[in-house]
């Protein structure tokens, strides 16, 4: 780099506001016709869940930290440790983890506390279930899917390659018939507890119709792990199926609050795993202060029974009262509260509507949701005080009459 009295020539510096290349022809029309009318009509040229800057005053329902344990003293402690001592960790793909090395000690640690054999770390919740999924079925496998299953979940089949069939939501009579129709055999897809709308799945009949059609059922465990079960160890063991259920997947970024996720698997599966699932060969592992985060974090979650006895008694209060208001919700029953607006215009100005008196929930659209069934999702914490609580149920009675909760579309369906 040539260098005149301290400053560089022209020559070597590109302009910041030198132009992009162009995108392609194709690609301009598939952004015209997919999504301009949305951007600008719908959205107002502003992405649909950025609405305003939450104050210290809000009351935040916005994230998915059930148990309250971020910035908790024995996780942030066991970070700062980890990061002092390990100087000399290399960065490399998670298969390279060797037996013993704190990794395999936290995978351990998850699959005893789930009730299962063995378990295999992965960077989200999203490339657990699509390495796991891409691994367990192929061309061959017929997959059933409850319809309001995680994305990762579809794409895990999708990846897979094998055919995904949609069942009802929380239907067993109709997943019955859908195996019966496609041949039976497979894999059994479910939420323990569904993202968009706090729904518990039912899962001992489930479990009842993949065992008599001999499938494989996978359980998705991201909104009950830390907050169902002893010690928060999931639906699964509160009702006693763990032992039923061939594979557990979770997002560690839920009642964990962390950057993670894991899925369960038998021994004897592992080898092959490791040689097929291309998210867990082809991701960095995790980080030695965010395992020592985790592994403290796990700790902090099974002594957090009155945590989530609190979160038990937050989600009656809250769900109770926007019942009595008139809000659609009784198709959930957990943390979750789920207000579908209905079409992305309403749902904004709901969402403009309760953030203008300083309540933050976030926004769910397409692709989280179908395209006329968006909302503001409102996630409940152990930490919610009840002077918070009151507020929020003030600003639900104020709204109900502007926003008329009993007119949206998921009231008419719920009645019919």
């Amino acid at each position: 780099m040539e260098v005149v009295e301290n400053q560089v020539t022209p020559a070597t510096v590109r302009s910041p506001a030198a132009a992009e290349p162009g995108l392609s022809d194709h690609l301009r029309r598939r952004i015209a016709t997919e999504f301009k009318t949305r951007w600008e009509d719908e959205w107002q040229r502003k992405f649909v869940t950025h609405g305003v800057a939450p104050g210290p005053n809000a009351v935040r329902l916005d994230g998915n930290d059930y148990l309250s344990v971020t910035g908790h003293p024995e996780i942030v402690q066991a970070q700062l440790d980890a990061l002092r001592c390990n100087r000399e960790f290399v960065v490399q793909s998670g298969v390279f983890q060797l037996d013993g090395s704190p990794t395999s000690r936290f995978e351990a640690a998850l699959a005893s506390y789930v009730g299962k054999e063995g378990a295999l770390l992965c960077q989200s919740g999203y490339t657990a279930n699509l390495g796991l999924i891409q691994v367990v079925a192929d061309p061959q496998t017929p997959v059933y899917v409850d319809s309001l299953a995680h994305m990762s979940l579809w794409e895990g089949v999708r990846a897979s390659g094998a055919t995904g069939h949609a069942f009802r939501h929380n239907d067993p009579a109709h997943l019955d018939r859908t195996i019966a129709r496609n041949g039976g055999g497979g894999l059994v897809i479910v939420d323990s507890v569904y993202s968009t709308t706090g729904a518990l799945c039912p899962l001992e009949a489930v479990v009842e119709v993949a065992e008599k059609h001999g499938c494989m059922i996978l359980v998705d465990e991201s909104h009950s792990l830390g907050t169902h079960g002893p010690q928060g160890r999931g639906l699964c063991a509160e009702l006693g199926l763990s032992h039923r259920v061939h594979f557990i997947t979770a997002s560690l970024a839920k009642a964990f609050a962390g950057r993670a996720g894991f899925f369960t698997m038998p021994d004897e599966l592992r080898p092959y795993l490791m040689c097929h699932s291309f998210p867990s060969i082809f991701s960095s592992c995790l980080l030695p202060h965010e395992i020592a985060g985790l592994a403290a974090t796990l700790g902090v979650v099974q002594r957090s029974d009155e945590a989530r006895r609190r979160l038990r008694e937050v989600t009656a209060r809250l769900r109770g009262t926007f019942g009595e208001l008139g809000y659609p919700i009784q198709h959930g029953s957990e943390q979750i509260i789920a207000l579908e607006a209905g079409p992305e215009v309403d749902t904004l100005a709901l969402r403009d509507a309760i953030e203008q008196r300083e309540v933050f929930g976030a926004v769910f659209c397409a692709p989280a949701t179908s395209r006329n069934r968006s909302m503001v999702r409102l996630t409940l914490n152990a930490a919610l005080t009840d002077a918070e609580l009151a507020h929020v149920e003030g600003v639900a009675r104020e709204l109900a009459p502007v926003v008329k909760p009993w007119n949206w579309p998921i009231a008419r369906r719920l009645k019919s």
